[in-house]
């Protein structure tokens, strides 16, 4: 008699492709009506994922794919913890309220202790609290004065999509300052060409997704300063630090752009690009108390205890918080600018083998005036065979994911390449694509693509 009867189990020793789930087609789009096993249901959800890219070789991303294997095990124990659920899950939330001072500190508040802030589920969410507390604040201040709050707009350079969702879903006039040639980024002149009174604040990128730069936070400030000097005017900022945030306090401390600055009322930042944790994690702080209208804080007691919220989500993870709180510990100032250090070095030695190949110009060679990254276009006069998105396109046969794009307007003749070095892309892993960029030239040089893209061209791929 066998230890184990076929009939109880017919396919328990069956091979998994020898089972009779797998030997059919799976429904796509209608729920199945019988349970299945799930040996036979993780092998198929699995074989479709193999489909997806690499995320290790997706350049075009900001956001975090290498992880240590302890925060793997954090995000196990996490699965069932309800970040909203503060009164269920303590010690979660005093992780999360440790992080924020861990923040304040690290973005100079001049009172770390009491700053307050909180997560998010990205920058995105982040960005729009933000905005919110401004619009609220201008709107407070315009009804004590008597005035009109029918207007408000907001002022900032080439921005990530999230600003254009804010200034739509909560009706702001986005004055966006366009780029030029020969200005990629957002200036102090453009800034007052553009505020007045129904402005409720600035906001200038710390790391612009079109070209990684960092836009001049301190200069903006002081011609805002003068401005108010001049005409009693005091229009507040927010810096969008998605990325720049969690870099330059290791990296360039001494660059002023945060809290050291009395007119930045409120930062925003992503906790999974370069903050190192994993997805799904943001984080937005206020330099003081006031700075958050109370009216926009709701408290809720009916999960067990009377907590407030500000949040445009309720029930959410809290791995990702605890996971943010390891790598606080873990590396500590010293961890986070060793590893960005060398994520900079990567950047500027990618951008000197591709200046090397002689087709390219260098639009930002990663050299610490923005994030680690490098971008670059076609040298005028050159007729190399291809387009920048033919190359985006080639490069992919070997997996990998480089974001080519056209820019923004009055700048949209211009077509470049962005290529994003964050942790776990090694010197190795750039020699590795330099290789394979080259090799697509000599194909190129060989069969030149037909009917190619000129730079007028807006198609392509930009990962955010």
């Amino acid at each position: 008699m066998p230890l184990h009867s076929r009939d109880k189990d017919a396919d328990y020793y069956d091979d998994v492709f020898g089972s009779n789930a797998l030997g059919n087609v799976a429904p796509k789009y209608k729920m199945p009506l019988n349970e299945s096993s799930p040996r036979d249901i993780y092998q198929v959800v699995h074989d479709e994922l193999m489909l997806d890219g690499n995320a290790r070789q997706n350049l075009a991303t900001f956001c975090q794919t290498w992880l240590d294997e302890e925060i793997h095990k954090l995000m196990d124990e996490c699965i069932d913890k309800n970040m909203i659920d503060k009164d269920e899950y303590p010690q979660t939330a005093e992780i999360e309220n440790r992080c924020v001072h861990i923040l304040a500190d690290l973005w100079n508040s001049p009172s770390a202790a009491t700053t307050l802030g909180c997560s998010t589920t990205g920058s995105s969410e982040a960005a729009m609290l933000g905005g919110m507390a401004m619009k609220w604040r201008w709107r407070e201040k315009r009804r004590k004065d008597g005035k009109p709050t029918d207007k408000p707009n907001m002022i900032c350079g080439p921005v990530q999509v999230c600003w254009h969702k804010f200034a739509k879903y909560w009706d702001v006039e986005l004055r966006e300052v366009p780029m030029e040639h020969g200005r990629l980024i957002l200036n102090p002149e453009e800034v007052l060409k553009r505020v007045d009174e129904n402005t409720i604040g600035v906001v200038p990128t710390f790391g612009v997704t079109f070209t990684c730069q960092y836009e001049p936070v301190k200069a903006i400030a002081d011609a805002l300063d003068k401005l108010q000097e001049e005409t009693g005017l005091d229009v507040p900022m927010h810096v969008d630090g998605a990325s720049g945030a969690f870099i330059a306090p290791f990296c360039d401390p001494d660059l002023v752009w945060d809290f050291r600055i009395p007119r930045v009322k409120s930062i925003n930042a992503s906790g999974h690009k370069f903050g190192l944790a994993p997805l799904g994690v943001g984080w937005v702080l206020w330099r003081d108390e006031k700075d958050l209208p109370e009216d926009l804080i709701f408290r809720v007691n009916y999960l067990g205890g009377d907590m407030p919220t500000f949040a445009l989500n309720f029930s959410r993870p809290g791995g990702q918080i605890v996971a943010q709180y390891y790598n606080f510990l873990r590396l500590g100032r010293e961890g986070y600018k060793k590893i960005h250090d060398n994520c900079y070095k990567s950047a500027q030695y990618l951008s000197s083998e591709i200046e090397k190949i002689g087709l390219f110009k260098i639009i930002y060679p990663g050299d610490k005036t923005g994030i680690p990254a490098m971008s670059f276009n076609l040298k005028e006069g050159v007729d190399p065979g291809f387009s920048l998105f033919d190359l985006s396109d080639a490069v992919r046969s070997r997996g990998w994911q480089i974001a080519a794009y056209s820019m923004p307007a009055n700048c949209d003749d211009i077509v470049i390449m962005r290529v994003l070095v964050r942790h776990g892309v090694s010197r190795d892993l750039v020699d590795l694509l330099v290789e394979d960029i080259k090799r697509c030239i000599e194909k190129f040089q060989k069969k030149p693509v037909v009917n190619q893209l000129d730079s007028n061209d807006g198609t392509g791929f930009n990962h955010g």
